[in-house]
């Protein structure tokens, strides 16, 4: 890593050896058409990935320490489209379960939909208005386990209806894992969620509130989505939605745990919201 001072949304040594077989794997799988081996090292592109989540800054503003945006866009993207992404994330996130002596996969899975406002400049026909939360933005479903950790990551216009964006989780789960038999949906979602939990092979159990509770009180299992969500609040770049592309909400959804998990695996602090 080239010298320079470090910032708080870094990975340590540590923390980069359980990211770096993957990247290296990518690397040398796609070489240079030239043999060139590029000017940036990975561990520095991803550590420029790993501040511009935290801090949302955009692309222009990264700092002129870290690679420029052309770089790090470049393998952003590139990581986005062949699912490099996700596969840092899952390997990452299977380590997690092993250390907590679960199974690499989960049996079951946790299932919600968060609508978040979109950026300006960001694609009208990709966005919509959720009308009972009176949102206009994307929609940001996830299926998380019994952890809290993503299992599944769907970005749809917020307009969509839970029922649509729970059905697209439980076929990515289902596409993703074979272990997946149980989810657990809000009540937002309906029986079209339930039957077709169904066809993929996944019960569907819509978790109701005991009417006779009164206040905020917990719903057993389903609280670890909603930690969930204020976790991937503390950065920035998701807090609104600045992607073109929902696709490219979802890489950051992955990137943003990429950070969290090793700093488990770790035993590391992680950065609070008002000290970054």
């Amino acid at each position: 890593m080239s010298e320079r001072k470090p910032y708080k949304s870094d990975l340590s040594d540590e923390q980069w050896a359980l990211v770096e077989p993957v990247i290296t794997a990518w690397k040398a799988a796609h070489p240079s058409v030239s043999g060139h081996q590029g000017r940036y090292e990975m561990r520095e592109i991803v550590n420029a990935l790993l501040y511009q989540g935290r801090t949302g800054c955009q692309w222009d503003l990264l700092p002129h320490d870290l690679p420029p945006r052309g770089a790090v866009m470049y393998y952003f993207t590139n990581w986005r489209d062949d699912g490099t992404d996700q596969t840092v994330h899952d390997l990452l996130r299977r380590q997690v379960r092993e250390m907590s002596r679960r199974k690499a996969d989960p049996s079951l899975v946790v299932i919600d939909a968060q609508s978040v406002h979109a950026a300006a400049g960001v694609p009208a026909e990709s966005t919509g208005r959720d009308a009972a939360k009176r949102v206009p933005g994307r929609k940001r479903g996830l299926a998380v386990d019994v952890l809290g950790l993503v299992i599944a990551v769907m970005v749809l216009a917020a307009s969509v209806h839970d029922n649509t964006a729970g059905i697209a989780l439980l076929d990515k789960v289902a596409a993703d894992t074979d272990t997946v038999e149980k989810a657990l949906v809000d009540q937002g979602f309906k029986n079209a969620v339930v039957a077709h939990g169904v066809q993929v092979g996944i019960e569907a159990e819509i978790a109701e509130r005991n009417p006779a509770q009164r206040g905020f009180v917990p719903i057993l299992k389903r609280w670890v989505v909603e930690r969930a969500y204020r976790i991937l609040m503390l950065h920035r770049r998701l807090v609104p939605d600045y992607e073109h592309l929902p696709r490219s909400s979802e890489s950051r959804v992955y990137w943003a745990m990429a950070a969290v998990i090793p700093r488990r695996l770790t035993g590391a602090t992680a950065a609070a919201w008002r000290s970054t």
